[in-house]
């Protein structure tokens, strides 16, 4: 196996991933340690190239050092990927060679669990390392991040509901959710509770059609969920899908959902803006994962009161968004930047 260190300006880190006898290639991101060890998700993705690949780890890991900022964590932002499929490639000796890449960072670093990956994946990470998190046994074991993850994406369209209409309540909203995985599927069960009517989309149309079947949903197929009539759009698969195709094509008040990187661009956010749409940052909204995970990697003994209070003020911090970037007529995502920015120099400092 070889680790060897890319070039960057934007990143403190930058780790190309290769073991031949697994078929390994992968890399790991730390895009920045000013807060404490960079922590994210580590995912598997049949990607198109090592270029996409690594444009979308270095993507990633930026908003993780926003999201761990905006949730107060002692955290700054990482990510790992690895190229493949993760139903036929994935594989014991994989999952090793690529934690022995992690170890070899010394712990300015922490993975856990994220696309293509499961609490069961972790452990064998942690069979070589030390510095992995969301593991389902152990003294402080968090688990899967996903139902903590779906739980501060259902408060904040409840918040961003709020906001548009003065009421958090769901009932009779229709809401579109695009992305069935582990979060997409806990923000249906819990958006279902709520009395909200669902159309949802996936690319594993089993998953689609079980939809349909547990919550009532209406399927569509995946290159028409942004054109459904809805309330409410929730982006729950992959990232850069508000773009200049796509927000013309919104029918919708609000979109707030759990996928990353959701804005293709910046100049997306301020498209969503001057379209009327309101966006909950999602580096913001998405934030109760990684929460979940922090207790574990902090090793926190009451991890429910410390999620608990970390989710509070994670509605609160997006709250504060929504209202500055009302009164100033600004894009909540620009409003955002600027208060993990803020809050960043001020945790530096003290």
């Amino acid at each position: 196996m070889t680790v060897t260190p890319v070039a960057s300006t934007t990143h403190e880190e930058i780790y190309r991933v290769e073991d031949p006898a697994t078929g390994l290639v992968g890399f790991i991101a730390l895009h920045s340690t000013q807060l404490g060890p960079a922590a994210g998700g580590f995912r598997m993705r049949p990607y198109s190239s090592e270029e996409e690949a690594l444009e979308d780890v270095k993507r990633l890991s930026e908003g993780m050092t926003y999201k761990n900022a905006a949730a107060d964590l002692a955290l700054g932002g990482g990510k790992a990927v690895i190229i493949g499929d993760p139903c036929v490639d994935k594989s014991p000796a994989l999952l090793r060679a690529f934690a022995r890449a992690i170890h070899s960072l010394e712990g300015r670093y922490y993975t856990a669990e994220d696309m293509g990956m499961s609490p069961a994946d972790m452990a064998i990470l942690a069979e070589e390392t030390p510095y992995v998190a969301g593991l389902a046994d152990g003294e402080f074991a968090s688990g899967d991040p996903s139902p903590v993850t779906a739980q501060g994406i259902f408060n904040a369209i409840r918040i961003s509901q709020a906001h548009v209409s003065g009421s958090k309540e769901l009932s009779g909203l229709t809401i579109a959710v695009q992305g069935l995985g582990h979060v997409g599927w806990c923000l249906c069960e819990l958006l279902t509770k709520a009395g909200a009517e669902l159309i949802v989309t996936d690319v594993n149309q089993d998953q689609l059609a079980k939809a349909a079947k547990v919550f009532g949903a209406t399927p569509v197929e995946p290159d028409e969920i942004y054109a459904v009539q809805a309330d409410i759009f929730a982006p729950c698969a992959i990232g850069g899908i508000l773009n200049a195709k796509t927000i013309p094509q919104l029918k919708v008040s609000i979109v707030c959902g759990g996928a990353n990187n959701q804005l293709a661009t910046p100049a997306d956010g301020q498209a969503l803006h001057e379209a009327g749409i309101l966006y909950a940052p999602d580096f913001v909204a998405n934030g109760g994962g990684i929460i979940n995970v922090a207790s574990e990697i902090a090793q926190i003994t009451n991890r429910a009161d410390y999620v608990a209070e970390k989710l509070c003020a994670l509605e609160l911090t997006l709250t504060n968004i929504l209202n500055q970037a009302k009164a100033e007529d600004q894009s909540p995502d620009a409003v955002a930047i600027t208060t993990v920015l803020a809050k960043m120099a001020r945790q530096s400092a003290a």
